[in-house]
Order: structure tokens, then sequence, then C-alpha cells
């Protein structure tokens, strides 16, 4: 795993740079967690009775990149990449048959085209309401880096299961 470097966030940037520079390290870290995996150990459910694996984060991630900066930031009319549930979950976690070339560039795309809406966005403090509730670019972005910092929690266990593969 030590072969893919993160882009350390800075130390002293503004608000905008700080908060963009700390979700693309979380987004490194989550792919990270998956490089040099084989298709089924991306899609292993490795931590019992939990049915979460490594391609269904990554499929997750790419959901709520799109949902948080398309569909509730620039109010895009976009559709889910894995709509609908499987056995009660959400189909981007049903992992059995997901292709992580496919999982992989959805979420590259997803968060290129996250990048490009809030290099667009004039300020922080600008705000849209979505669902009869108002959110700002800077809650967004926070909200986004607690989403990957969990989730790469769990991916943090999940490789340690699959192949003893520890830390950052």
């Amino acid at each position: 795993m030590n072969d893919h470097r993160r882009t350390e966030p800075s130390r002293t940037a503004d608000d905008r740079t700080s908060l963009t520079g700390f979700l693309q390290y979380q987004r490194e870290t989550l792919e990270l967690k998956c490089a040099g995996l084989t298709t089924d150990q991306l899609r292993h459910k490795a931590v019992a009775p939990s049915g979460l694996s490594l391609i269904g984060l990554v499929r997750h991630t790419a959901e709520v990149e799109r949902i948080w900066f398309q569909a509730v930031w620039n109010g895009e009319d976009s559709e889910a990449y894995w709509p609908g549930t499987v056995n009660g979950t959400f189909a981007e976690f049903d992992s059995d048959q997901a292709d992580p070339v496919e999982a992989f560039t959805v979420w590259r795309t997803a968060c290129a085209r996250s990048r490009e809406i809030v290099d667009a966005a004039e300020s922080l403090d600008a705000t849209v309401k979505w669902r009869d509730e108002l959110f700002s670019l800077r809650y967004i972005l926070t909200h986004m880096i607690e989403e990957y910092a969990r989730h790469n929690g769990h991916a943090d266990l999940l490789r340690e299961r699959i192949d003893g593969s520890t830390g950052e």
C-alpha cells in the first residue's frame, strides 16, 4: 500500500484550500486502501456479519459525491449510479457482482465533477435550499470530509482483514 502518495493538506492555507485539501486527502486515502487488490478482494465482505466491502465503499462515496455536489449544491437532476435497494440496503453496497473498473471510473468522474462544482462556487458561505433545509458550501465540504473519514476507518478494518495491511 505504500506506493501511492497522498497530497498532504496545507497547514497554513485559507478555509477553502484547507477544506478542499482535506477532502482530497480523504479521497486519496480511500483509493490507497483499495490499491493492489484483486476483484474478489475488493468485493470481499471481510468483517462478518457486515455486508460492507471496499468496492461497496467506493460505489457509496461516488453516490455521496453525486448527491451532495451535483444534486444538493448544484441543483442537478442526476440519476443514481446504482439505483434502488438490494436486501434492504442501498444498491451501491451490493458488491457481489460489482465491477471495480466501472466503480472506480464512476467514482473518479464524480470526484472530478465535485471539484469543478466547488471551484465554480463563489463563497464557502453561499447557501442552497434543498428539501426545505439550508446548506452552505462550507457545511457540505465539512460533511464530505466526515463522510470519507468515517468510511476510511471502515476501509482500514476491511483491508487489514483481507491481507493484513495496516496504517494510512
